[in-house]
């Protein structure tokens, strides 16, 4: 009989301890603005590569730089030196001293792919969702975004990318291919 009376009681004690808890949670928007805010940042990456046909994984390292709103560079250093370099609608990839630029619109799942990068960097929501189901976990202090393909033809490529980060800093990458292959980028030093 006591217990009934002072449900109401103990529910509203357990509501309000739960409610910082929940408050915790960081809201996708929240995210979104926070990221939108840097509008240049500089960064290191190591990057392992699983790749079904080889039995360890491969290894390189190099800078990240992002120049909001759209350009991106990666710089790897090792094993040996190459550059991909994405500023607006261009893609120029510098491999042995050998150039190429190919335009984004000519290379749709390209385009997707890079567009998962660039938008979350940018915190750019609307071009996130147009190719990809957003998930988001944690707190602002250590969040997961899981972009999941909504296009067919790109979920043939990739399956899931997984970022994992606190607050505006992006610290890890993963990349889950269709063909089993995955890659898992960690980001250190993010400096504006």
């Amino acid at each position: 009989m006591r217990l009934t009376r002072h449900h109401p009681l103990i529910a509203a004690l357990a509501l309000s301890c739960a409610l910082p808890a929940m408050a915790a949670d960081v809201q996708l928007a929240d995210l979104m603005q926070l990221l939108a805010q840097t509008k240049s940042a500089k960064a290191t990456f190591v990057e392992k590569k699983y790749i079904g046909i080889v039995d360890t994984p491969v290894e390189s390292s190099g800078e990240l730089t992002f120049t909001a709103p759209d350009k991106l560079e990666k710089r790897t250093l090792k094993p040996k030196a190459e550059a991909l370099i994405l500023d607006g609608t261009a893609l120029t990839v510098d491999m042995a001293g050998k150039r190429r630029t190919i335009r984004l619109q000519d290379y749709p799942e390209v385009a997707a792919f890079v567009e998962s990068i660039r938008g979350t960097l940018a915190g750019d929501r609307s071009a996130l969702e147009k190719t990809y189901k957003l998930d988001l976990t944690g707190s602002r202090e250590k969040w997961q975004l899981v972009l999941t393909p909504t296009q067919a033809r790109m979920s043939k490529i990739i399956t899931r990318i997984r970022m994992q980060g606190a607050q505006a800093d992006i610290r890890s990458i993963d990349f889950d291919q269709a063909d089993g292959d995955r890659s898992e980028m960690v980001v250190t030093n993010v400096s504006p």
